[in-house]
């Protein structure tokens, strides 16, 4: 039986009482209503089509050829996206991987009037998630809108559980330093309230910054990481605010920055202290009000993020030296926590040290199960400067060499006098990309910031940003 058609003229809306019955919201949070594009050149087709999707709680913008949906998926973000495969002179499909570029994470429903098997196919290779043929019923619009996001809700989750695998393995705690830590984090992550966390290069503030994202009301929603070092004042304010084409020299294109991709989530403004003097009143005025303009663009906009912000550095003593302003920090400063260094953590070294053998034992496939007496002495004596992550990179390496199920002293390349030591051999069991994680894992657990990092290993500090994103570091 064929299902009811959507008419082409434009029907009368559903007022009152019938209106209300036919709204089902997609969420009981406002920062999780889907954001829909529309692309179809048939007006009547567009406002139908709203109509539909509005009733289910979906925020729609419209666009009715191939460079309004370009202009607008650079302005905005988008969930979902049905696009017509016919427009005017354009076709849908030479439009999608446009789409896909500018907005890989978007669902894009082809439509169409003109079905075909070939189509169906032709959409499908080129990226799109599904295939809607017209006339359709509000039902099926409807019903495909809700089987993308699901999907696409589910893909959020699981990139974010493989982000945070660990998390609470790292976190959990038999120290009372970092259970007073938790505890204040707990109770702010439900809020939208500031955190700013500190402490020392490795004691886990990215970690904890993800479990307060875990753990609050937009964890189904982005959790996006702008590394402040990384860049100079003007790209690390394209990098936050995203640019116009021609703003600057290299502008090629339309660029939306990080707070647009973390709309209804989450921004982690790691190492905040290295975010140069003059991008800060950007910042401090961003934070204050959330509004903010791409560069090279005049259109001031809004925000709808809860901001984490991480740093190693003392910030009350740069506003002292005048690095840093006192404004921005009382700003930061709504809740804060100093993450304890790992030496101050000795309850929980044997735990953590047992926690990453299993980890990197599973993830390599490698015998390594238990740690020698001496092994573990070596664990508990050494005062692990780097914290966390020297002691991670230290292990991962360990059971990497490690050829049974005992893990020697020898292999954590620590010597008695609590100094590391480096003893990669020519020959040694390691492929180019194992070896190329253990040594930046280590330089960078040795460095005292990302800069001092890319030049021990002589590269750019952009090339180690990439390193450590495709090594998940």
């Amino acid at each position: 039986m064929q299902p009811t058609a959507l008419p082409r003229a434009v029907p009368d809306r559903p007022t009152g009482a019938a209106r209300m019955r036919a709204r089902m919201p997609m969420s009981e949070h406002p920062e999780q209503r889907v954001r829909t594009l529309l692309v179809d050149d048939e007006p009547n087709i567009l406002r139908t089509f709203r109509y539909c999707l509005e009733d289910v709680g979906h925020h729609v913008s419209m666009a009715s050829d191939a460079a309004q949906a370009e202009e607008l998926v650079q302005r905005d973000v988008f969930d979902l996206c049905f696009l017509d495969l016919r427009l005017g002179e354009t076709s849908g499909l030479e439009l999608l991987p446009t789409l896909h570029q500018s907005a890989p994470w978007m669902k894009v429903i082809v439509v169409t009037a003109h079905s075909s098997i070939d189509s169906a196919l032709d959409a499908m290779r080129a990226g799109a998630a599904d295939y809607l043929v017209k006339p359709c019923s509000p039902e099926q619009l409807r019903l495909a809108a809700s089987k993308q996001i699901k999907m696409r809700r589910l893909e959020q989750r699981v990139e974010a559980l493989e982000k945070d695998e660990g998390m609470s393995g790292m976190l959990d705690s038999a120290s009372p330093a970092m259970k007073k830590v938790m505890e204040t984090l707990y109770r702010a992550a439900d809020t939208d309230a500031t955190i700013l966390l500190s402490g020392e290069s490795g004691t886990g503030k990215g970690v904890a910054a993800r479990l307060i994202h875990r753990r609050s009301r937009r964890a189904m929603q982005q959790f996006v990481t702008v590394n402040c070092p990384s860049l100079s004042a003007e790209l690390l304010e394209s990098e936050l605010f995203g640019h116009r084409k021609g703003a600057f020299t290299g502008a090629s294109e339309n660029k939306l920055g990080r707070v647009d991709q973390a709309e209804g989530g989450t921004l982690f403004l790691d190492e905040v202290g290295d975010v140069p003097l003059s991008l800060q009143p950007k910042l401090l005025r961003f934070i204050q009000d959330r509004e903010y303009e791409r560069v090279g663009d005049t259109v001031t906009r809004r925000a709808d993020v809860r901001i984490i912000a991480a740093t190693n550095r003392n910030l009350g003593a740069m506003v002292k030296d005048g690095a840093f302003r006192e404004d921005l920090l009382y700003r930061l400063n709504v809740i804060s926590a100093e993450m304890p260094p790992l030496r101050e953590r000795s309850e929980d070294l044997a735990a953590l040290a047992q926690y990453f053998l299993n980890r990197y034992a599973s993830s390599y496939r490698r015998p390594a199960r238990h740690f020698t007496d001496a092994a573990m002495d070596a664990i508990m004596s050494y005062p692990w400067p780097g914290n966390i992550r020297e002691l991670q990179n230290a292990i991962e390496r360990a059971v990497i060499l490690c050829s049974s199920i005992d893990v020697d002293a020898a292999l954590l390349a620590i010597n008695d006098h609590g100094e590391r030591q480096i003893r990669m051999r020519v020959g040694d069991p390691l492929s180019l990309e194992e070896l190329e994680r253990v040594h930046i894992r280590g330089v960078m657990a040795n460095s005292a910031s990302l800069e001092a990092a890319a030049r021990t290993l002589g590269i750019d500090v952009s090339t180690l940003y990439r390193k450590r994103k495709q090594y998940g570091m």
